[in-house]
């Protein structure tokens, strides 16, 4: 079946090259977008369908589509108008169930409406679009002409090979026909569903598709193919071959381990190929890798077996598909990113890309594009995903629960523990500025906050632990500084006035005294609309914090007299804070 359809696309594209003086493309908005409703590799049949559509529904176009193909297209619309429109038609049955989004690119000779030029502009939505919208009688296809008896039918369906038949029952099960198994056997579920298709399409019902039939439902099921420019594609330096929608992407660089194959004309689908020598160790660290890139959004399934693995990931307006797998020593896949909204396509385009995918001899030089942009934001030429912010936050007992500032926790899709461990919510005072995290898979800190038992004393020595700069050094440092006041400006006694000069990212941290005590923990140097002076900095102190620990359900730990009372060296302050301090990140 892989075969046969990998042969019957490759045909159609193979006749684009062989037609005399192909059309230049219509030049239209790079904005606007076109709902392609039918493709007929008949003129006179593309142009029936045009009519029969221009008769019920406005902004009816008929563009040649390269390789011998004819597109009956609605629009131009903007892309929020196409997307609406073609819901609305779709569910009145106006149009077929796998129209989609087609861009000008794609469009070349106009030959319908007969001698008008094409709009540049996008069409002002129809008002049978408007949120409340009348029923319209669907439209009755207009008979296709006779082209064989049911039993000249029958006889030619004899010839068809097994796979001519499997390709049949899967055109059906793609246009919402047919739904049992693909065998290639013509049994009574077969036979019904050629008898809706047929009744959908204005055919004779007989339950035995023509010649003219078959070609009809295989010309419907290959369109969103053809769209794209499916074609296949060898890659002697990745050692992959397989077909690639080359209509939408091209070759741009190497970088190892992926062969990058952008977008043309600044659109937002692209392929990688993924090439690599390595072992089992490489493919999981491949699969962690590439679950930190922009490409691949938070949601979706993920599986990894023992040699290879799959990544799906939806958000941000993208869809992507990942597979890769481990065979001799050599690491092959690919990565499918697609814009939201074009499922119809997506899923044709993936299924092609899946079914042919075929490794061969070679495998990508790790030294290949070492002349690549460096950034520490990129990895081989992707962008790694960025959390919206990082603050700072300290283990407050042995499973891992973390004390952190309130801002850090607001409208979170997901919050993480040093990127690598996922919590959860436990309590936020909000009005205090303090939030409780539980992790949701129990961890075992190096080293909790001790509460120092005692005041502290004004004008006394001070240490804050945190990721300054939100993480990019990859280990908290230390700020010292002295106690201004056990007070802030307003009299409030539950935050402590610092005298020191903290960044953005220590926020959450906690404050400690010469002895490795926690006195509190630093606020955000931003208070509501107020911004702090330079050099002025409070926290909640210990008092504050106990009483929302207690809340929590938790109890925070006292220093013993004794270790209170001695002086940590700076390097076993360094210590203590290094296994007590954590980074708190928020993702949306």
């Amino acid at each position: 079946m892989k075969i046969f359809f990998a042969s019957m696309v490759l045909t159609l594209m193979a006749l684009a090259a062989t037609l005399p003086g192909a059309a230049q493309a219509q030049q239209v908005s790079p904005n606007s977008v076109w709902i392609q409703v039918a493709a007929h590799p008949s003129l006179a049949d593309a142009k029936a369908r045009a009519a029969q559509l221009s008769s019920q529904l406005p902004d009816v176009s008929g563009f040649t589509l390269g390789g011998g193909w004819y597109g009956v297209v609605l629009g131009p619309y903007s892309r929020a108008d196409a997307e609406r429109a073609m819901q609305v038609y779709r569910g009145q049955g106006q149009i077929p169930r796998d129209s989609f989004i087609a861009f000008g690119r794609n469009l070349r000779q106009q030959f319908w409406p007969d001698g008008v030029e094409p709009s540049t502009a996008a069409t002002t939505l129809p008002a049978t679009l408007a949120p409340i919208t009348p029923q319209v009688e669907a439209i009755q296809p207009t008979p296709a002409p006779f082209d064989e008896s049911p039993a000249q039918a029958r006889r030619s369906e004899r010839q068809l090979s097994a796979d001519q038949r499997k390709a049949l029952q899967i055109a059906l099960k793609a246009a919402g026909f047919y739904s049992a198994a693909i065998d290639g056997s013509f049994g009574r579920g077969t036979r019904a569903s050629m008898t809706d298709w047929q009744a959908a399409n204005g055919y004779e019902l007989s339950g035995i598709l023509t010649s003219l039939q078959r070609q009809a439902l295989l010309d419907e099921y290959n369109a969103p193919l053809l769209s794209v420019g499916m074609a296949s594609m060898t890659s002697g330096d990745a050692g992959i071959t397989m077909q690639i929608p080359t209509r939408e992407v091209a070759f741009a660089r190497f970088e190892p381990p992926f062969a990058h194959y952008d977008s043309k004309d600044d659109g937002e689908i692209r392929v990688l190929l993924i090439s690599q020598p390595g072992d089992k160790r490489t493919l999981f660290g491949l699969y962690d890798i590439l679950q930190t890139l922009e490409i691949v959004p938070l949601v979706g399934p993920r599986k990894r077996g023992a040699d290879s693995f799959t990544i799906e990931g939806r958000g941000k307006g993208m869809v992507s598909f990942t597979q890769a797998s481990l065979k001799n020593g050599e690491i092959k896949g690919f990565t499918l990113i697609w814009p939201a909204g074009d499922e119809h396509r997506r899923t044709r385009v993936l299924t092609a890309m899946r079914t042919s995918f075929t490794r061969i001899d070679g495998v990508l030089d790790p030294a290949a594009g070492g002349d690549a942009q460096q950034s520490i934001d990129l990895l081989s030429g992707l962008q790694i995903r960025q959390p919206r912010m990082s603050r700072s936050g300290f283990y407050v007992d042995g499973a891992g629960t973390v004390l952190t500032t309130s801002d850090v926790v607001a409208g979170c899709t997901r919050i993480t523990l040093d990127h690598d461990y996922t919590a959860e919510l436990l309590s936020n005072d909000s009005a205090n500025g303090l939030a409780v995290l539980r992790p949701k898979t129990p961890l075992a800190p190096m080293a909790v906050a001790e509460f120092s038992t005692t005041s502290p004393r004004l004008q006394s020595e001070v240490a804050v632990s945190g990721y300054s700069y939100e993480g990019i050094l990859g280990a908290p440092s230390l700020t010292w500084g002295t106690l201004a006041d056990i007070k802030s400006l307003d009299g409030n006694s539950g935050i402590a006035r610092l005298d020191l000069a903290a960044q953005t990212g220590d926020a959450g941290g906690p404050v400690l005294d010469g002895s490795g005590a926690v006195l509190g923990m630093l606020l955000p140097q931003e208070i509501g609309a107020r911004q702090l002076p330079k050099g002025v900095s409070f926290a909640a102190n210990a008092a504050a914090i106990r009483a929302v620990l207690t809340e929590a359900g938790l109890s925070a730990r006292d220093r013993n007299a004794e270790a209170e009372a001695a002086t940590l060296t700076h390097a076993a302050m360094n210590r203590l804070v290094n296994g007590m301090t954590v980074l708190v990140s928020c993702w949306n």
